[in-house]
This record gives structure tokens, sequence and C-alpha cells, in this order.
């Protein structure tokens, strides 16, 4: 495994890990400042850690079941892939998702959601 894919895997866990814990602060760490999340391939939600901290912020208090199981990784240069099982967003339902981070200089730059 090369360094930035070492990177790359140690940044995704890190935001995994603090999502889990439903941590805002940790859980924004390893993103860039700059941060624009997509619907896969191409719809851009939003852009921006600010916009980011507000929207997650609120789940992370609502949703207080919520957790995130990786059943799949797959890291290729700046490139990682997460295939996730996530609970308690919707109660007693499963939402399978597809999460793809792109890192630029040290931080997660780029997030395409597929659902």
């Amino acid at each position: 495994m090369t360094e930035i894919e070492k990177t790359a895997e140690r940044l995704a866990t890190e935001q995994l890990t603090a999502y889990n814990n439903r941590d805002i602060d940790n859980f924004l760490i390893p993103f860039s400042d700059s941060v624009e999340i997509y619907t896969f391939p191409d719809q851009l939600m939003y852009k921006g850690k600010d916009k980011m901290r507000e929207r997650y912020g609120k789940m992370f208090k609502k949703a207080v079941n919520l957790h995130c199981k990786l059943t799949h990784r797959e890291v290729l240069g700046n490139v990682v892939i997460d295939t996730e099982e996530v609970t308690g967003i919707i109660e007693g339902e499963i939402v399978n998702a597809i999460a793809i981070y792109t890192i630029e200089n040290d931080k997660i730059q780029m997030v395409h959601f597929v659902r």
C-alpha cells in the first residue's frame, strides 16, 4: 500500500469512527474546509465544512441510534470506496450506501454518495 493510500484509508476510518460516535468535531477533522458533497455521479448537494457541520450536527443530535457498518472497502491511490449499511436514520430500516472519498492535500476533498 502506498503512502497516499495509507493516508486515504486513515482519513476515511477517522471520519467513520467519529460518525459512529456522533462526535461532530472529530468527524469534521479529516475533511477539507472546502469539501464538496455530491450525489453520484455529479449532483452537488453542498460545499464547505460549515454546511457539513450544520447538516451532520443536526443528524447526530436527532438520530441517537445512528450507526454505520462498513461492509467493504477498496482503496486505490487517493480514492476510498466504502460500502455501508446505515441504521438509525429511519427507524427499523437499513440504508445501504456507497461513499466515495477523494483525498487531496491530506484531507477529504470530495465525497460522492451512491444510494
